[in-house]
């Protein structure tokens, strides 16, 4: 049970809170599912239990605290819970896109619904219907999403504040992945457009509408929803920089995935762009040469690297992500909010710039 509404729980109890609720739902959903329908949402309820942070739950949870919300704190805990299962359905469908193999060191979705039918013949192979029953997995993870806030004990008022709130995030979520697509291939040196895929398609959804979402349930106004985004953007941008990183340079066994997709992608990140902005000739034409190829072989990627480091570029991502942690502390500041709401936000902030996975 999470704590009163004057003092802001330890975030692993708000991360068990939240995880029971998805327990009891996703348990009352197999039970009433006819017994050829439970193993996808034993797949569903998989993905869900391996490594996954809660940082949106989390986020919205110390968003309503922060808003100083009063009464029960269930019905925030559901709402909260269902982004959980909307950025499940996210993640499901950006490993079909990327065709990633692997996803919090496991096989990813479609992977793993490949193999367990392996032995399918004609057409619809094993790896087709992988591909089709995850985007199907993903389809019903977003549709229960939905259904996780709409039966929350919600007063009608606080239901209309919140699905202005969750429209706004998925639709920024749905642009920032099309401009993902759109940068995808060939290394960049548009920092510009780098950083706007990274804040449409992490910072809002990962720490900003979160919060408000939260600061929506208590009823706050517009200074605190702004507050809100002051704070939350910076370290939603640091997030994703450190991703970037991870992605090229992070320890799989920490991450959960290979440390040569962004490359083998040609992800736009942040990274990269500087690193192509930076180079000499002779580094840009490497780039080019090996960045988006999907036989990149470890030896070729240590090259990429190499360009990466010797640029400057890995540095200057670090910079940034220090700047913007402390961006968000200076930003708490002057926020509207309950010291102990700050102080755990101050955590977060801090969490989200020095991550390992």
């Amino acid at each position: 049970m999470v704590a009163p509404t004057h003092a802001v729980p330890d975030l692993m109890e708000i991360r068990r809170a939240v995880d029971s609720v998805l327990v009891e739902f996703l348990a009352a959903k197999s039970l009433s599912a006819p017994a050829q329908l439970r193993e996808p949402i034993k797949a569903l309820r998989g993905f869900l239990f391996v490594g996954g942070k809660r940082i949106r739950p989390v986020m919205c949870v110390c968003g309503w605290y922060a808003a100083q919300g009063r009464g029960t704190p269930e019905p925030v805990l559901q709402a909260a819970a269902s982004l959980d299962l909307f950025h499940t359905f996210a993640l499901i469908h950006d490993d079909v896109m990327d065709d990633s193999d692997t996803r919090r060191g496991r096989r990813s979705v479609h992977v793993a619904l490949a193999d367990r039918h392996r032995s399918r013949k004609g057409p619809q192979g094993p790896d087709r219907f992988g591909i089709n029953a995850a985007i199907l997995l993903g389809d019903l993870a977003l549709s229960w999403s939905d259904e996780l806030l709409h039966t929350a004990d919600l007063a009608p008022v606080q239901r209309r504040a919140a699905h202005v709130v969750v429209d706004a995030m998925r639709t920024e979520v749905m642009f920032g992945q099309y401009l993902d697509l759109l940068g995808t291939g060939i290394p960049s040196g548009d920092i510009a457009r780098a950083l706007t895929v990274s804040r449409f398609k992490t910072a809002k959804c990962t720490v900003e509408r979160p919060l408000h979402l939260g600061g929506a349930l208590a009823g706050c106004g517009t200074a605190v929803l702004d507050a809100c985004t002051a704070y939350a953007l910076p370290p939603g941008e640091a997030f994703q920089l450190r991703d970037d990183l991870l992605g090229g340079f992070g320890d799989p066994t920490a991450t959960g995935k290979p440390s040569t997709d962004d490359f083998r992608d040609g992800k736009c990140t942040v990274l990269m762009a500087l690193a192509v902005v930076r180079a000499n000739p002779a580094q840009r034409r490497l780039l080019r040469a090996l960045v988006g190829r999907p036989d990149l072989t470890e030896e070729q990627a240590d090259s990429v690297r190499a360009v990466l480091e010797a640029t400057g570029a890995r540095c200057a991502v670090e910079r940034m992500i220090a700047r913007r942690c402390r961006r968000a502390m200076k930003a708490l500041d002057h926020a509207p909010f309950p010291e102990a709401a700050i102080d755990v936000l101050r955590q977060l902030a801090h969490a989200a710039s020095v991550r390992t996975s």
